[in-house]
């Protein structure tokens, strides 16, 4: 054989040797890409919240997205909108039963199902933000609150914060407590109850609902969040006036919820994951409220001429003491809402001593001349 020969020879088998490496290569790119594929989680998380909405609705979209972006993609979360899975005030059946992994709400929506929930979102004269999460994280509310709802198959974690809301829309004057007899009020929650005592009447509506019930008589006055979210939904064009403060919810906590199979299903690193975008995003939205609610309030007064109120303090004097009062009942009536409710009073208790000599000697000598 001629040496031209032998390395034509050699060449081709070369040639077909690295083909075939090059194919089994190919394949096992293949492989290991399917692998990956079978491996991602997909979840589904169903908010009480319009698609989008400034501030709530979007909270929840950027817990998915920091879910998916912090896992690397391994755990990919899809939100659904009020109604698009499901409506919006059945998200916690819904998570429950395993329909979604993940909801994004208010505990005091589910107080139907479990009377003790309305504590996690919002108590009447009771903690501002700050103090919410310190006796969430640090005095054992958390605890108390996953005991809650442990009979419902879910783990509930903070996942937002409003800050200090505002009183609501009124569509006449509020100038005794008189003023609240036979008031239809969207009012969710221990708020609701309150105001009930007082001879009003709770309504208890979805975000999407507010701006037409209002504005056809269906109910006389509404509260929703603050201004950022309030002049989002066009509320002023439903009533004239807007009153503060917001009483019912000095700091309100929103909640994700997560279906306990599916959450103690995922390896340890996504768990921590999942709590760790929960807790990011917890801290955003009051960040965000906190920057855009004054704007907002300009513009309501500015240029939409809202006449901007504050409740009467004989209103407020005896608003507290309903407050007292419903908190207790509701309290007794239940054996877990009376041991959510010790611990938030004696809670309570404490941090306001620290704030008197605090935040509030703070903000009192920050307003000296």
């Amino acid at each position: 054989m001629s040496t031209i020969k032998m390395w034509g020879k050699l060449a081709l088998v070369g040639l077909t040797a690295a083909s075939l490496v090059a194919c089994g290569g190919s394949e096992e790119k293949v492989t290991a890409k399917a692998e990956k594929a079978a491996d991602v989680i997909h979840w589904k998380m169903v908010t009480t919240w319009p698609k989008n909405f400034p501030g709530l609705g979007t909270a929840a979209e950027h817990l998915a997205e920091n879910i998916t972006a912090m896992s690397n993609g391994r755990l990919v979360v899809k939100v659904y909108a009020a109604g698009e899975l499901v409506p919006a005030l059945e998200v916690f059946d819904a998570v429950s039963r395993g329909t979604a992994q993940v909801g994004h709400g208010g505990a005091f929506y589910w107080k139907g199902k479990a009377p003790a929930a309305q504590f996690f979102s919002a108590v009447p004269f009771g903690f501002t933000a700050q103090e919410m999460n310190s006796w969430l994280h640090y005095g054992g509310g958390l605890k108390l609150w996953e005991e809650t709802y442990a009979p419902f198959n879910l783990i509930p974690m903070a996942a937002g914060n409003t800050g200090v809301q505002m009183g609501g829309w009124f569509n006449k004057e509020i100038n005794s407590l008189a003023d609240f007899q036979g008031l239809k009020m969207r009012l969710p929650g221990l708020g609701g109850e309150v105001l009930k005592k007082v001879g009003g009447t709770p309504v208890n509506l979805p975000g999407s609902e507010i701006f037409t019930a209002l504005q056809t008589g269906t109910i006389d006055a509404t509260e929703w969040v603050g201004p950022y979210n309030d002049l989002a939904f066009g509320l002023y064009k439903a009533a004239k006036f807007y009153y503060y403060p917001g009483w019912h919810e000095p700091g309100s906590t929103m909640e994700a919820i997560y279906n306990k199979e599916a959450f103690e299903a995922l390896p340890k690193d996504l768990q921590l994951i999942v709590r760790a975008a929960t807790r990011q995003v917890s801290a955003d939205m009051l960040d965000e409220f906190t920057a855009r609610n004054n704007a907002a309030l300009e513009t309501l007064v500015n240029e939409h001429h809202v006449a901007l109120k504050p409740f009467p303090k004989e209103v407020l004097v005896a608003l507290k003491k309903a407050s007292a009062e419903t908190l207790d009942e509701v309290a007794a009536a239940d054996p877990m809402s009376q041991k959510v409710y010790n611990s938030f009073k004696d809670f309570n208790s404490k941090v306001r001593a620290w704030h008197e000599v605090s935040e509030r000697a703070f903000i009192n000598a920050r307003e000296l001349e």
